[in-house]
């Protein structure tokens, strides 16, 4: 059975973010991710990370102004420098925290920048952050990202993100594979895994279409979950859900898969 880590991003929201991870130790994870940790101090996260006994496995490159509504800046001309400090601050989180994946969010495509443009400009920022963060053994991450939940999104599907990774041609970029948004983006999960599983550094879950805990909805998780097995994955599966009342409440799911090893 996969490994699960929590995003404490989303849950376990009833508490203050620093206490997230006493929560998640007390409800049997051994590992989390989050969105962003630039709001807390590094050696604070580091010592809950120690406190708690749990890893750390992926959050994001800075993402521009995400109150204004900017989902990352890695395909948006003219902001380079921009992104090359961006990478800069993660990487003395990702140091501090022992960090071994960081995901480099696309943005939001401007209607009056081509799609050219915005490929040429995403290519060499994702080059440039590849080979930073190779230095560190730092592997980094894409993610499509469905237009339902992120109208306008730069990267949707699963072949452009592939597509993307060989162009880029750095050994240490993988393509994030999200159950939830490649499901509404594209569908044939089982499908899609089988063909790109050599490629995938990370894996989410989440509930279709409420974005809630996987135990409801259209995926069959328990069936991919084999497959995971099946194919060798030996990443972790982050939990990117919002839970439908009290996270506690609906870990059902989990001590299933677990009993179930």
């Amino acid at each position: 059975m996969p490994k699960f880590a929590a995003n404490l991003t989303m849950m376990f929201t009833e508490h203050e973010f620093l206490q997230r991870f006493a929560a998640a130790e007390k409800a049997g994870f051994k590992a989390v991710e989050f969105l962003f940790p630039y709001d807390f101090d590094a050696v604070d996260i580091a010592d809950c990370l120690r406190h708690h006994q749990l890893e750390n496995v992926l959050f994001n490159l800075p993402p521009g102004d995400w109150a204004a509504g900017e989902r990352g800046i890695a395909a948006l001309p003219g902001r380079e420098a921009e992104f090359a400090q961006g990478v800069d601050r993660a990487l003395e989180y990702a140091l501090i925290l022992g960090t071994k994946r960081l995901h480099m969010m696309a943005g939001i495509a401007p209607a009056d920048v081509s799609p050219a443009l915005l490929e040429k400009t995403y290519l060499h920022n994702l080059q440039y952050a590849a080979k930073k963060l190779s230095q560190h053994g730092i592997t980094l991450l894409i993610e499509p990202i469905n237009t339902r939940d992120m109208p306008g999104y730069f990267l949707n599907l699963q072949a452009q993100a592939h597509r993307l990774r060989e162009q880029c041609g750095e050994p240490n970029v993988q393509v994030q594979m999200d159950f939830y948004h490649v499901q509404i983006a594209e569908g044939d999960l089982a499908s899609k895994l089988k063909k790109y599983i050599h490629a995938v550094g990370h894996v989410q879950i989440a509930g279709v279409p409420g974005r809630n805990e996987p135990d409801d909805g259209e995926i069959n998780y328990p069936y991919l979950f084999r497959l995971l097995d099946e194919l060798g994955y030996v990443g972790w599966v982050g939990c990117e859900y919002r839970p439908r009342g009290i996270t506690e409440h609906g870990l059902a799911w989990l001590h299933a898969a677990q009993s179930s090893i």
